[in-house]
């Protein structure tokens, strides 16, 4: 597959009630494994490509070998590759983002997180700062040709230190901004409880994903609340090889045991 039937297939794969599992890889290798096991696409998570390398998360990997790294991937194999790149590594500098952007469309991905944390300050970007920065990214996209899935990740709900249903307002409002701004998805990791899940899913036309982490419904409850991705985190990384015997992720990571 070319780039673009790489973006179409991506975004063709997010369909409300029947969700994308997407398991992370950190490298070359472990994508190599996630494709073999059958997976559909393939996902980066920031942690584990930086943890593998020495690094903290938070944008402390160089981007360069950030960028080597998503290169050696997409090259290694013929699936979608959607990249978390936390804040888009720029300081809030749009110019930088473009052109953060623009090299990684060029690697040959198709998709990313894209976050309204504040990656090395605190708190999040203010809803219509954080519109402008997506529309920054699509604009980039669609200059290089590409239908880039921009998954929209909102931090309201992880590490925030906020009541969850108090939010839910907020996330509403950030969630149709960014759709106005371009983005594909809305991603909201940390939200567990299944009613305010199922309230996003109900009120939010684009895609809707969530991360998979303890407390959260199970898959067939996600599949009930209309959810479009699930994207595994923790279980799988190369810090933490256990799983749950039996699982959807012990059968996966057998593959390479």
């Amino acid at each position: 597959m070319n780039q673009t039937d790489k973006a179409n297939r991506f975004a063709e794969l997010h369909v409300k009630g029947t969700p994308l599992l997407l398991y992370n890889a950190w490298d070359a290798g472990s994508a190599k494994a996630i494709h073999d096991a059958g997976a559909k696409a393939i996902a980066t998570s920031s942690f584990s490509v930086a943890e593998a390398q020495g690094y903290r998360d938070g944008e402390l990997i160089p981007i360069a070998l950030a960028e080597q790294i998503v290169g050696q991937i997409v090259a290694t194999i013929d699936l979608p590759v959607t990249v978390d790149f936390e804040g888009g590594y720029n300081g809030d500098n749009d110019d930088e983002l473009a052109g953060n952007i623009a090299r990684l469309l060029d690697l040959g991905a198709i998709g990313i997180n894209f976050e309204d944390r504040v990656v090395k300050g605190s708190g999040l970007y203010d809803i219509r700062r954080q519109a402008e920065r997506i529309a920054t990214v699509r604009e980039t996209a669609q200059e290089r040709g590409v239908e880039l899935f921009i998954n929209a990740r909102t931090d309201l709900f992880l590490g925030q230190g906020r009541d969850e249903a108090q939010s839910i307002g907020e996330a509403l409002e950030r969630a149709k901004a960014y759709a106005a701004a371009g983005a594909s998805g809305f991603f909201i990791p940390g939200l567990k409880e299944d009613a305010l899940i199922a309230r996003i899913c109900e009120s939010v036309t684009m895609p809707v994903n969530v991360m998979v982490m303890n407390g959260v419904p199970s898959n067939d409850r996600l599949i009930e609340l209309a959810v479009s991705n699930q994207l595994w985190t923790d279980s799988v990384h190369p810090l933490d090889g256990a799983a749950p015997a039996g699982s959807k992720e012990d059968a996966f990571l057998a593959k390479w045991r």
